[in-house]
């Protein structure tokens, strides 16, 4: 499927207030979602960026999540963008990928189980980290708030570097999905499993 880049709009000026920590404007971050990797996003503040489009997103703890991307190791990626909000961390996957996830729960023989693994596609968004470095050179933001573990990459197509279904001809070298759903599923139910025996963890 060929993905159009969508119009540059003209960015309303009301954006232009400091709404991220380090005074990172949200015109400036709505900017850089839009303008230079072509992102869409939700009007109004702080930015949101709309799933399902370029790309769907899986929401998982994110000490599960860590250790996954350990085992992983280049996988996903190199390129593939992660990006923590809290004690969450959301691995950005193709297109699609959230409506393929419940079955491809039950195919891994992970269905029925409470894994706080979720998957956000079409309708959805998530909030938009601010740019790395900060828009403007002075930080990323406070505690707690959106950050890019790793960011995309403006001037490179993001959906090669993807997660994808393999049968569904993802190119570029893209891993495969199932491969790192049933790894973050997996340190999900470990976490899972370690909580109920000691408590929930700390996560700094």
């Amino acid at each position: 499927m060929t993905i159009v880049p969508l119009p540059r709009r003209p960015l309303d000026p009301s954006d232009a207030s400091a709404d991220f920590p380090g005074d990172v404007s949200c015109f400036t971050v709505r900017q850089w979602y839009e303008n230079d990797l072509g992102w869409a996003t939700v009007p109004g503040a702080p930015v949101h960026l709309i799933t399902g489009l370029r790309f769907d997103v899986l929401d998982v703890p994110a000490q599960a999540g860590i250790a996954a991307l350990r085992h992983l190791g280049p996988i996903p990626g190199p390129g593939s963008p992660v990006a923590l909000h809290g004690g969450r961390m959301r691995l950005l996957v193709a297109a699609g990928s959230a409506e393929e996830l419940p079955g491809l729960l039950e195919w891994l023989d992970w269905g029925g189980l409470d894994l706080d693994l979720t998957a956000v596609g079409t309708g959805g968004h998530i909030e938009a980290p601010p740019p790395p470095g900060g828009a403007d050179g002075r930080g990323t933001g406070s505690r707690g708030a959106a950050e890019w573990l790793r960011p995309p990459e403006p001037g490179r197509e993001v959906e090669p570097s993807l997660p994808t279904m393999s049968a569904l001809g993802g190119g570029g070298g893209a891993p495969d999905l199932v491969r790192v759903v049933d790894t973050v599923a997996t340190h999900c139910h470990r976490v899972r499993l370690r909580c109920a025996s000691t408590g929930p963890p700390a996560f700094s």
